[in-house]
């Protein structure tokens, strides 16, 4: 059976999942009434638990951009612990008493004060004496509670961490940074340490608590397990824990190691702290570390292998990627067989040569990373043309670290959007196809112009060998690029991503040109901008892009590999000619407002997205609402009709 907190974390999720549906794209998931539902059911549930969790759409935490992060002195020095690689050292440790092994989380620990059950403030570790305060970052923390049962004043300390799949995902996106982040840690402590929160708040930053400074007047009974249960009961995430004794710590530890493999959060280890905290207190601490505590690291796998090869790989920003490939190995219960090697300066610190005898291990028991180079040839050449474009690369200096560099503007490898928008639902709508496998590909060379994307087939077995792929995988793909081939001709203008053109504008120089190409890329500025609805600026866009031979020759050789199906809107009657429309809450005949839109512009009619003077009509099931837009309507004069009412419209 699900706990309360399970139960409003499931509807945070739900409500923000149809929210973002409804306003940011135009369609609708759930109805209003199931909406309206789900969303009583939370605020009772926050009234019951007394615990907001962040995100939560009963509150609206604003985006707020600073000039620079204060400064604060801790109020406990944050010391760090004593370690060990030693499973005997943890046993000698423990002796005769009780303890709690935990993961080490490898992200950016943060301090939190609460004060009337409201989170006050939030600072970094910084040097451990002082730290940076980032409270309005923390507030929009993915799973951090801004409201807790208890009133007293409460600090705490914890992780704020950064998935592994979110970082790679993440990582993809990011755009205007020299290089990429190598690991979660780095990629976490940029997203907590930003000067806007909204950038942290795209970032999906998780908070894990790990140890309380400071809880007035709560009896905690003597033990660190104790307040563990506490903090969750308040509506925080803990950090995975275990009692162990002395005879249970080699299991324990064993859990642990097994775990990692597929834990969500990166982990360098184990902490081990007393069960019992007054005998921890006790005994004091050194002048660098607790003595209640001691970090347990991991014993790194090494393996001796032979480099083959140093791919490079080409990202969007222009920055060639070095990737080393060498004769697989086991790591960790895994095959690996290649390794970012990150920079040009780390090709050249490690004297890197094909043939070398390097040793790899993972870091962190994830990730492939290259530990020593034995041989050191140094044999490795730097290439001075692109992978993808053939291009001329130059070397770069990025706080004294050298990057390589693509430097030609028009490599495919920097129009990773381009693609991107190509293959989005309302262009060529193929499904299979995230940013991160359109970079994979456009690094390799598969795909350097739009007509590419057709055939793939001639890659299929390194496609195949892929990491993340599969022969099902690839199968799947190639199924929906040849389902892709049947589409129409104002969703190919908009896949070209002409700026200004939207889907509508495209429908609409379709429709004017009765889908005539040859018509379309001859037009004038002045023949487009006498089309309704296409001002001065898209007509420029329009005509500008096409002047571009380049441009006309991509657009010609995808249109070879497509099946242009005949507009059906020339069939329709134009009875909505010359119309303005906006749709609002829930619809019934429709699957959704997006169906709604397309009936009214195959018509003829145009769909925008607030009321204006030039709003013929408000299409609102609840035509007595009192919503936003009804009072708008209202006030200009616009017509409010039904659902029903649009259908019977001659």
């Amino acid at each position: 059976m699900k706990s309360k907190q399970d139960r409003m974390k499931e509807l945070v999720t739900l409500l923000n999942k149809a929210g973002k549906a409804y306003y940011q794209e135009d369609r609708e998931i759930m109805t209003n009434y199931e909406y309206d539902k789900l969303y009583d059911e939370l605020v009772e549930l926050e009234k019951e638990t007394g615990i907001i969790q962040a995100g939560s759409p009963t509150i609206s935490v604003g985006y707020e951009i600073l000039t620079e992060l204060p400064k604060e002195i801790h109020e406990s020095p944050m010391l760090s612990l004593d370690k060990t690689k030693d499973l005997e050292a943890l046993k000698e440790f423990v002796g005769d008493k009780e303890a709690i092994l935990s993961w080490k989380l490898d992200g950016l620990t943060i301090v939190l004060t609460f004060e009337n059950g409201v989170l006050v403030k939030a600072v970094t570790r910084g040097n451990g004496e002082i730290g940076e305060v980032i409270t309005n970052n923390a507030r929009v923390f993915k799973n951090l509670p801004l409201q807790i049962p208890y009133k007293g004043r409460l600090v705490l300390r914890g992780e704020a961490v950064i998935s592994y799949s979110d970082f790679i995902r993440i990582n993809e996106e990011i755009e205007g940074i020299d290089a990429k982040y190598k690991n979660p840690r780095n990629l976490c402590s940029g997203s907590v340490r930003q000067l806007n929160n909204e950038i942290t708040a795209k970032r999906n930053v998780n908070f894990i608590a790990f140890s309380i400074v400071n809880g007035e007047g709560i009896n905690f009974k003597n033990s660190r397990e104790e307040q563990f249960r506490w903090l969750s009961k308040q509506g925080f995430q803990v950090v995975e824990h275990k009692k162990v004794t002395a005879e249970l710590m080699e299991e324990t530890v064993k859990y642990f190691s097994d775990k990692i493999k597929t834990n969500e959060y990166p982990s360098d280890g184990l902490v081990l702290v007393f069960d019992d905290i007054a005998f921890g207190e006790s005994l004091g601490r050194t002048a660098k570390f607790p003595k209640d505590s001691i970090a347990y690291k991991w014993q790194d796998e090494i393996m001796g292998t032979k480099l083959l090869n140093i791919e490079w790989s080409a990202s969007r920003t222009g920055l060639i990627n070095p990737i080393a490939v060498f004769e697989p190995v086991e790591l960790e219960g895994t095959t690996v067989s290649r390794a970012s090697v990150h920079n040009v300066s780390i090709v050249e610190e490690l004297q890197l040569g094909i043939g070398d005898e390097i040793e790899v291990y993972k870091a962190n028991m994830i990730i492939p990373q290259i530990a020593k180079n034995l041989t050191k040839s140094g044999n490795i050449k730097i290439p001075a043309v692109c992978p993808v474009c053939g291009g001329k690369t130059e070397i770069k200096r990025t706080n004294q670290v050298k990057v390589l560099y693509c430097i030609n503007p028009d490599c495919s490898a920097k129009h990773l959007k381009a693609f991107t928008l190509l293959v989005s639902r309302n262009a060529l709508n193929i499904d299979g196809f995230s940013q991160a496998t359109l970079e994979k590909f456009i690094g390799k060379g598969f795909i350097k112009d739009y007509a590419d994307i057709f055939h793939l087939d001639n890659y299929q077995e390194e496609i195949v060998e892929m990491e993340g792929f599969g022969k099902k995988s690839y199968e799947n793909l190639i199924k929906n690029i040849e389902k892709a081939r049947n589409t129409t001709l104002p969703r190919v203008i908009y896949a070209l991503g002409i700026p200004n053109i939207g889907l509508s504008n495209a429908k609409m120089i379709c429709k004017e040109f009765n889908n005539s190409i040859n018509d379309m890329l001859n037009a004038t500025p002045e023949q487009l901008n006498e089309i309704d609805g296409i001002g001065e600026v898209i007509a420029k866009s329009f005509v500008e892009f096409f002047e571009k031979e380049n441009h006309r020759k991509s657009f010609e050789d995808l249109l070879k590999e497509l099946h242009i199906e005949t507009d059906k809107n020339t069939q329709v009657q134009q009875k909505f000619e010359g119309m303005n429309f906006v749709i609002t809450g829930s619809v019934e005949h429709f699957e959704n407002r997006n169906e709604a839109k397309e009936y009214i512009e195959a018509r003829g009619g145009k769909v925008t997205g607030s009321v204006t003077s030039k709003t013929n009509y408000l299409i609102n099931n609840d035509v007595t609402s009192n919503s936003s837009k009804n009072k708008k309507a209202k006030e200009l004069g616009v017509k409010i009709i039904s659902e029903q009412d649009l259908l019977n419209l001659q």
